[in-house]
């Protein structure tokens, strides 16, 4: 008799149960082996094995009769009867030779990693399907019989725990294996290669190839103070002799810290062996700039620039059967995405979340304003993945700053004093340091002013200005009430509203307007996601309240070479209304650099630790930082992907292109192609608008949507009725 492991659909044949284990087990051995060579030697070999044996056995229970009656194609079925996990997590857990690490990634290799204090008091329940467990016990013998008859794979069944951090290991045994079994179910529907080729890191030639450009540039630029500092910078920085596994770089804006960074990466990822390099930006930042110049610089002429330096905006993660291929991975040799993607990822338990983690081990980080990437109440939890994949998977890690005191000497961030050593000598570090001080000065009004009376305010600067709001909605209005009054020509628009196509399309804009210098009479309106990463340089900037580091952030997108003089940098807060709302995520770190400026002390880069600490120790009284550490050392997987969330929002993706929703209902749409023309929106805001749902957790927009507002254009359309504003 013919067992099967996935049901015929689309034309495409069923699945036998016997190819689905075999190929996953050879995916699964590739993932481990590829991590475990940067794992101690014993957790390395604890990864591979127990990794295998999941692989092998995490299906069995697709063998019971009533699961075949729908894989075999015989009978039509949403889901299958019978929870197919219980059966390889019953046999794992057998009294004979337990093998708990692998019944666990089995158990959660579709509902994701438990809490283990709950699963401890269900004793003989423990990582069990109560439901069926029963059932399931009485026919194990049957299922193993059947399974024996069709895999011929017996890998040895170890009850060894790791020397590591267990809660770390279990995520990345459970990303092996489902990234293996996620990526052959789509490629036998068709939906991804039987085989992918791996495109290698070649950091030493890539970094032959990042010193021609930047002398290029070098060779075209000024011969001023600030381009000889830059210059050095790219040297020391990239001939820096680190030999720690993390590092600092508290360069200030305009050193030329987005190549001397790479440089240096690939100086240690050429000497460490590494295989991969991630640049990770504060929160949803726009990232194209810093991918199109890693892409004109890192590329050979013989390779696909996407392919090479992948781009990842939002996250992307996909658990059923047709939309899995959709999921954003990370495969590339670089890397640039944003600290939600990336650190939501570290923190996830849900298997589609996780499939991308194990290619992690053995990766050079740049996690750049690395005291802005987080809010402060996450960073005690970062520090503590960041020291971890350090030490136990071989990662390097640069931690960018502007501030010359460091988040980790807090002592509610790191209870142990750990020197990180900076890969700028300190005479460099001064030099830029005392350039940086001659270029902005800093200004308040925090008394809440309408819109009307703010705008007319802005109007009266010297421009181009650029203002910044704490909201995508806020920012959407703002720009549209100065688009009536002003005209088009006077206002351009940057925020998470548009799709990353068109988010692209406006950066090229306001780059060429910058340009022009005799274009000077506008203003950009945008969002924090220009904060960090974008070469903007205008005349005056406004901020509206909200965390000193975002301040200074914004602050180094006004005179950032100082071409300007002495440029404004003012910090404002509006009147709230109907569509003017505050944000409730920088309520904490607001109220910290609101008590900084009324004291009247002078705003600098030396602020932000002292900044972080405050509010760390004055909000809330049981603070979330040490309820998150204690559940992630006890566990608690549901908790702690839950609450470590950069951005507190429950958010979907969102199609605005029809040729992209047709593609995606018809299975050929990939997840580069997604994240270019796709949103996040929140879901209570796509429930409440009735937009229709495509694919699971994928809509598609279908209220007015154009280039300058992005989604907000049918959001504010469909609440002008009872607006007041203009």
């Amino acid at each position: 008799m013919e067992y099967f492991a996935h049901s015929p659909k689309n034309g495409y044949p069923a699945q036998t149960y016997a190819q689905h284990i075999n190929g996953v087990s050879e995916r699964v051995r590739r993932n481990a082996s590829d991590a475990a060579r940067y794992a101690s030697a014993t957790d390395g070999a604890l990864l591979l094995n127990t990794a295998e044996v999941a692989a092998v056995y995490h299906d069995l229970g697709k063998l019971d009769e009533e699961n075949q009656s729908v894989l075999s194609g015989q009978r039509a079925a949403k889901r299958l009867p019978l929870n197919h996990a219980d059966a390889g997590a019953a046999f794992l857990l057998d009294d004979a030779s337990p093998a708990l690490l692998a019944a666990v990634s089995v158990a959660a290799h579709h509902i994701g990693l438990p809490d283990f204090g709950t699963e401890s008091i269900r004793e003989d329940s423990a990582f069990r399907d109560d439901e069926i467990k029963a059932r399931v016990d009485a026919v194990l013998s049957e299922y193993s019989q059947i399974h024996s008859s069709n895999v011929s794979a017996r890998p040895p069944i170890e009850s060894a725990m790791p020397s590591g951090d267990l809660s770390v290991f279990l995520r990345m045994l459970l990303s092996c294996l489902v990234d293996a079994d996620h990526t052959d179910t789509a490629s036998h529907y068709g939906k991804y290669p039987e085989s992918e080729d791996t495109i290698p890191l070649r950091p030493a030639e890539r970094l032959a190839l990042l010193d021609h450009y930047v002398e290029t540039l070098r060779k075209s630029g000024e011969d001023d103070e600030r381009n000889r500092l830059r210059s050095e910078m790219y040297t020391v920085c990239r001939d820096s002799p680190i030999c720690e596994n993390i590092a600092a770089c508290d360069a200030p804006v305009g050193s030329g810290k987005t190549t001397a960074v790479m440089a240096h990466l690939l100086a240690q990822a050429n000497k460490r062996g590494l295989r991969r390099i991630f640049v990770v930006l504060p929160y949803t930042n726009i990232i194209q700039q810093s991918v199109e110049r890693y892409r004109k610089a890192l590329v050979f002429p013989d390779e696909n620039g996407e392919e090479v330096v992948a781009e990842l905006h939002h996250r992307a993660e996909f658990e059923s059967e047709d939309t899995r291929h959709l999921t954003a991975l990370w495969r590339a040799p670089i890397i640039v995405t944003t600290a939600v993607a990336f650190f939501e990822t570290l923190a996830a338990k849900t298997p589609s979340a996780l499939r991308r983690l194990h290619e992690l081990a053995g990766s050079a980080v740049f996690v750049d304003e690395a005291h802005g990437a987080l809010p402060a109440h996450l960073l005690p939890l970062a520090w503590r993945w960041i020291n971890i994949y350090a030490k136990e998977w071989s990662c390097y890690w640069i931690l960018a700053s502007g501030s010359l005191n460091q988040f980790w000497e807090i002592k509610e961030i790191s209870e142990r004093k750990l020197e990180v050593p900076n890969i700028a000598d300190p005479s460099l570090r001064a030099s830029l340091t005392a350039f940086e001080g001659k270029r902005i000065e800093y200004r308040a009004n925090l008394t809440p002013q309408s819109l009307e009376t703010f705008v007319e305010i802005v109007a009266q600067s010297q421009g181009p200005r650029l203002v910044i709001l704490n909201t995508v909605q806020s920012a959407a209005v703002v720009a549209k009430y100065m688009c009536e009054k002003y005209g088009r020509g006077c206002v351009e628009h940057l925020s998470t509203s548009l799709t990353p196509n068109d988010r692209e399309k406006t950066l090229e804009q306001v780059k060429a307007r910058l340009d022009e210098s005799d274009d000077d009479d506008w203003v950009l309106v945008a969002t924090s996601c220009v904060e960090a990463g974008i070469d903007f340089s205008f005349r005056t900037g406004f901020r509206e309240l909200a965390s000193l580091t975002s301040l200074l952030q914004a602050a180094g997108r006004v005179n950032r070479n100082g071409e300007y003089g002495v440029s404004e940098m003012h910090t404002f807060c509006l009147s709230e209304n109907n569509m003017l709302k505050s944000n409730p995520d920088v309520k904490n770190s607001a109220a910290v650099l609101r008590k900084l400026i009324e004291s009247g002390i002078d705003i600098s880069p030396s602020l932000v630790t002292g900044a972080i600490e405050q509010e760390l120790k004055e909000y809330g009284s049981k603070p979330i930082h040490r309820v998150l550490l204690k559940k992630e050392c006890n566990k608690d997987f549901s908790f702690v992907e839950k609450n470590f969330k950069v951005i507190d929002a429950n958010t979907r993706i969102a199609v605005v292109d029809m040729k992209i929703v047709d593609r995606i209902r018809n299975g050929h749409c990939d997840w580069r192609e997604l994240q270019k023309h796709s949103l996040q929106i929140a879901h209570y805001k796509l429930q409440e608008l009735h937009i229709p749902q495509i694919a699971e957790d994928i809509y598609h927009w279908n209220l007015t949507y154009d280039a300058f507002l992005g989604y907000m254009a049918g959001i504010i359309h469909k609440s002008e009725p009872e607006l007041l504003l203009y």
